[in-house]
């Protein structure tokens, strides 16, 4: 059964994750520096007001933390506004959905403000019937919270409402509150690709034949 759906954004419905994995050698490249191999891995755990330190520091840069965390910022939201683009097959997938009268929910840990650049752009904004970010509901994708008040939102029990996410925190959280759910394949989650098959009800390789989907998630 199918009758509401809740999509992540970053991996899911945008091909986003590249900028957010070269972040730092894009930002260093921005001020004529080259990032040492392995600088991806140093600063993933990172905040980025700790990234941001670790930058000034490593690579002489004459800023401040402050500054360096709005400069990159800033191409956070370029990027956004101007560059991100939709997966293949997933304008499809959200008109079919539209069309079937399947409301629609997103769950994200991006911004509200980056978020809303790109769909609006993209002419999918009023496709959704809202947008929930972790920073606005004071939780991170760890807690089932985020899944819950967007299932509200369109008015559907966890049960019948189906998550679409490309992580295995954020899957396996939302599987543990109820949730029915579906792993995308995005490149920055290729490691963890088994557990993302063995755990979700269906998973994705791509975002095919959208009426396929429909009637195995109608059959679960």
């Amino acid at each position: 059964m199918i009758k509401g759906v809740i999509f992540d954004v970053d991996g899911v419905l945008l091909d986003s994750m590249p900028v957010w994995e070269n972040l730092g050698e894009l930002y260093l490249k921005s001020q004529g520096r080259e990032g040492k191999p392995g600088l991806r891995e140093i600063l993933f755990p990172m905040s980025l007001e700790q990234a941001a330190d670790y930058l000034i520091r490593e690579y002489d840069l004459p800023k401040t933390a402050v500054r360096v965390v709005e400069e990159v910022n800033g191409m956070i939201r370029t990027f956004y506004a101007e560059k991100a683009e939709l997966k293949p097959g997933v304008r499809r997938y959200l008109e079919q959905f539209r069309k079937a009268g399947i409301p629609m929910a997103v769950a994200t840990s991006s911004g509200r403000e980056n978020v809303e650049a790109a769909f609006r752009r993209l002419s999918v904004l009023d496709l959704f019937q809202d947008i929930l970010t972790c920073s606005e509901v004071g939780q991170g994708k760890n807690h089932p919270k985020i899944y819950l008040e967007a299932a509200e939102k369109i008015g559907t029990r966890p049960e019948e409402t189906w998550v679409f996410e490309d992580t295995c925190h954020a899957l396996l959280t939302a599987k543990r509150a109820g949730f029915r759910t579906v792993a995308v394949y995005d490149r920055a989650s290729r490691k963890d690709l088994d557990t993302l098959k063995s755990e979700a009800d269906i998973f994705l390789t791509e975002y095919g034949d959208v009426e396929l989907f429909l009637q195995q998630a109608s059959a679960r």
